[in-house]
């Protein structure tokens, strides 16, 4: 804990401006209240499925978010040089248009529909939603970092690393009590376990807990492409072009902003937690240079809950009657 405080202590002490902080949480703040308010990112970008209209509104919603906020740092920073920087440009140009395709591919249902003739089409679907990053987001993003910005460093934070382990490990623990009690909330398994059985295991002759196994590594999966993204392209990648030392590279509250953004179609309280959450995983992989820890913390926690759903579920379930 005492690292953790440490590099939120530096990071804060090079960084926090008291109007720009103000400034960039209006930012944040119009933005939820629009989007809850007129449910934006439900009803006007999510329902075009299958459209062309749809990666490209989430890449107008995600650069539009970004860039305003990173508008607010340079400003209050005085680091106008950022925005005739080229590299500044391509590297959160690429990223911003990837992520806002990868956000909007729909191509995954037909996938999904011709995958052994669509006898298994819900558990393919869920899965598909899950690993169609590989090839819409993480190969895209690989080839940048191959042929673009040099390729020297590791893969944006995905070398694993033992430094921060520890504390990551201790917020764990918090979480784990935490999500004891929400699993023994009313509405908890409204929404988990995640997985939801669609008899695939009947059509494909395999236990249940196999596709349920199955599924849960795919779910597992869509987190690293998220913290790649959020921890590794756009804060360990563009601080090394930003940078005037390590904590005055201008990486972490524009990426907060966006990362709540990207949350705009899940309950309030996941959005708001979204924030805190993403700062301070993003002020320790600025520290680390790795996005393991956030990745095992995101994992941990996803798994947990599911976990803990099946086990209510299991409880719940009625005693078999003996004759």
């Amino acid at each position: 804990m005492k690292s953790l405080i440490q590099s939120l202590r530096e990071y804060l002490r090079a960084d926090f401006h008291p109007r720009l902080y103000l400034a960039t949480a209006m930012w944040l703040g119009l933005l939820i209240i629009l989007n809850y308010t007129l449910d934006f990112e439900d009803v006007y970008i999510d329902s075009l499925r299958g459209s062309w209209k749809r990666p490209v509104l989430y890449i107008l919603l995600y650069t539009t978010v970004y860039y305003v906020a990173m508008g607010l740092w340079t400003y209050y920073h005085h680091r106008p040089d950022l925005w005739r920087n080229r590299r500044f440009w391509l590297h959160t140009s690429v990223g911003w248009v990837t992520y806002g395709f990868y956000a909007g591919f729909y191509g995954y249902n037909r996938w999904s529909e011709q995958l052994l003739d669509g006898q298994i089409y819900l558990f393919a679907y869920y899965c598909l939603s899950n690993l169609h990053s590989l090839v819409t987001l993480v190969l895209p993003l690989y080839l940048y970092y191959r042929f673009f910005d040099n390729g020297a460093e590791p893969f944006y934070g995905l070398k694993p690393k033992r430094d921060g382990l520890a504390v990551y490990a201790l917020l764990l623990l918090v979480m784990v009590p935490l999500i004891a009690f929400a699993s023994f909330q009313p509405h908890f398994l409204d929404f988990y376990p995640t997985y939801k059985d669609t008899t695939a295991n009947e059509f494909l002759g395999v236990p249940e807990w196999v596709t349920a196994l199955v599924y849960e590594l795919c779910y597992g999966w869509d987190f690293v492409p998220t913290e790649l993204m959020f921890r590794g392209f756009m804060v360990i990648g563009l601080s090394r072009i930003t940078a005037t030392d390590k904590n005055q590279s201008g990486v972490i509250l524009p990426m907060v902003v966006a990362y709540a953004s990207i949350h705009f179609g899940k309950p309030l309280g996941e959005t708001l937690s979204s924030i805190l959450g993403g700062y301070l995983l993003g002020v320790l992989a600025l520290s680390t240079q790795s996005i393991w820890g956030g990745l095992l913390i995101h994992l941990s926690i996803a798994w947990l809950m599911d976990g803990a759903a099946f086990v209510q579920q299991w409880v719940q379930q009625p005693a078999a009657v003996t004759p």
